[in-house]
């Protein structure tokens, strides 16, 4: 049975974000934090939101970003790293005043992460709404938000901005929401703005448990149940290596993950999560956008920096999700 979707087809416009841009620098060594003197490489182009609207540009869709960088080179490394893979980077401020992100990564010896960041006093701490990003706005057809910008000072109200414009005109919104049980509990601030956006969402793709932090309800079953009945049409859950699976009011679908060697999984999530906007507002069933969201997801795992495994259509093909891909790239 097709499942048709729920999401603005590209004819409406582009699909647009905004946030955080930033480079990446990694330790090449296994360790704990920043404490002595170490080998490093970078710095790689990053930030959620610009590595979410990059997959969606290399896939061939129109894509663009609201935010700002400094007038510095590791600014240049990102805004030609996103218009040399398609994205529209007219609303991206340059910044005289701050420079631009900065993220610095270590992993330990248990694969859990050490990061020291530069965000909120950069550049992308000063995102505005400005003509070029009103503009943007005005064209668009879909909006993705992620809730981690939510943090940045100035990034809320620009994307509450987009959306308003957006629906507004027919278009819809997806939602990560990638934000820590720690950060929504109870009823303060950054709970009503999880519901507020909640409220206006037509695809949400958490992972793990923030499935049930956004319910405010344990349990899988009970809070996909909850978040259909509250408005959301579609629901992507993030199962990492072992795939997603799709749910609407009357569909559920499972698809595995692939088999890959992981060097670096920064990225990943903001991969699949374009993948499967890009394909379910191009029209393809929820099977299919599942298939190439895995293996978007999959592929970028085998890159070391953020952006560097953003696939194009070929790369990451819709074959059997048990399979692994190696071999396709």
């Amino acid at each position: 049975m097709k499942i048709g979707t729920v999401l603005a087809p590209e004819s409406l416009g582009p699909t647009i974000t905004a946030g955080e841009i930033l480079v990446e620098i990694m330790a090449t060594s296994v360790g704990v934090g920043f404490q002595e003197p170490i080998s490093l490489i970078g710095p790689f182009p990053s930030g959620a939101p610009a590595i979410f609207i990059d997959q969606v540009a290399k896939l061939g869709s129109a894509a663009g970003i609201i935010s700002a960088v400094g007038d510095d080179d590791f600014g240049r490394l990102n805004i030609a790293r996103l218009e040399r893979d398609g994205a529209d980077v007219s609303a991206i401020e340059i910044s005289a005043d701050f420079p631009t992100g900065t993220a610095f990564v270590r992993y330990r010896p248990d694969g859990a992460r050490d990061f020291v960041f530069n965000i909120a006093k950069s550049a992308a701490g000063a995102v505005s709404a400005t003509k070029a990003a009103s503009d943007l706005m005005a064209r668009a057809g879909h909006v993705h938000v992620m809730g981690s910008a939510f943090t940045i000072p100035g990034i809320a109200s620009v994307l509450m901005e987009a959306v308003t414009v957006v629906k507004s005109r027919g278009g819809t919104v997806s939602f990560d929401p990638n934000l820590r049980k720690e950060l929504v509990s109870g009823e303060g601030d950054a709970r009503r703005l999880l519901d507020d956006m909640l409220a206006v969402t037509d695809l949400l793709l958490p992972s793990g448990d923030e499935l049930t932090v956004a319910a405010a309800i344990d349990g899988e079953e009970n809070a996909i149940a909850k978040l259909l009945s509250m408005g959301v049409s579609e629901i992507v859950l993030k199962r990492g290596p072992q795939g997603s699976s799709f749910f609407s009011r009357n569909h559920r679908v499972d698809c595995p993950g692939f088999v890959v060697d992981e060097v670096d999984p920064t990225g990943a999530g903001d991969c699949f999560g374009a993948t499967f906007v890009t394909c379910r507002r191009q029209g393809r069933e929820p099977i299919d956008a599942l298939r190439y969201a895995n293996a978007a997801g999959a592929r970028t795992v085998t890159k070391q920096g953020p952006m560097e495994g953003a696939s194009s259509f070929p790369e990451p093909r819709p074959i059997h999700c048990n399979q692994s891909i190696r071999g396709l790239i």
